[in-house]
């Protein structure tokens, strides 16, 4: 269990070390998914010594069910698709480019509201260590890790706290390493391994960015 999510991020920030994915001599940015993974990232950042920024992407939704990933988009206006699971429910073209734009606008939103102006952190050519607070399904991260792939990211590292084996491994094949401390069997859902798992605040994704 962990305390809280300062707790997860200081011994998810000693785990990244343990395991040497990071290098010294490496050029390092550190992106937490809103919010929760960014109380979590702000300790990996510090410990590392790189800069943090927000990964803010959305999934795409499938045509009445929105929880359901049928690809994501970035603040860029990077779209990834899979092809694969549009073809097999038969999914129109059009509804893909409207869901989509829908999407993008509110990414882009929020990501000003985040930033509060300040420009995107560059990424391109450089080690991305991307944090969340937890994995369940692992969908949504593995699309935000596959935009950041698509988006020029030179080595990529996933990093949370917890996550079941099967969506560790599905992360595995996007992702340069993967480090998850806790990986239980019998997993229930993310705030199940946290004491403290309240929501986080838009404020408090804010000044952990303007630090």
């Amino acid at each position: 269990m962990y305390r809280d999510r300062v707790d997860a991020g200081r011994r998810l920030a000693r785990a990244i070390r343990d395991a040497g994915v990071v290098g010294p001599d490496e050029d390092v940015v550190v992106l937490g998914i809103p919010r929760g993974g960014v109380p979590v990232a702000k300790e990996v950042a510090e410990a590392l010594g790189a800069p943090l920024d927000v990964l803010v992407a959305h999934k795409l939704g499938a045509p009445g069910n929105p929880e359901f990933a049928i690809g994501a988009v970035a603040e860029d206006g990077t779209v990834l698709v899979d092809e694969d699971l549009v073809r097999r429910f038969g999914i129109p073209d059009d509804y893909v480019r409207d869901e989509a734009e829908r999407q993008l606008a509110e990414v882009r939103r929020r990501a000003s509201a985040y930033r509060r102006g300040r420009p995107p952190v560059p990424i391109e050519g450089k080690t991305v260590v991307v944090v969340d607070d937890g994995i369940a399904t692992g969908a949504t991260f593995e699309a935000a890790l596959r935009l950041l792939r698509s988006r020029g990211a030179g080595k990529i590292v996933a990093a949370v706290p917890v996550g079941p084996p099967d969506s560790v491994a599905r992360l595995e094949g996007v992702a340069d390493a993967v480090v998850v401390p806790l990986q239980p069997t019998r997993f229930y859902a993310v705030g199940a391994w946290y004491e403290d798992f309240g929501q986080t605040p838009d404020e408090e994704v804010v000044a952990a960015l303007a630090t």
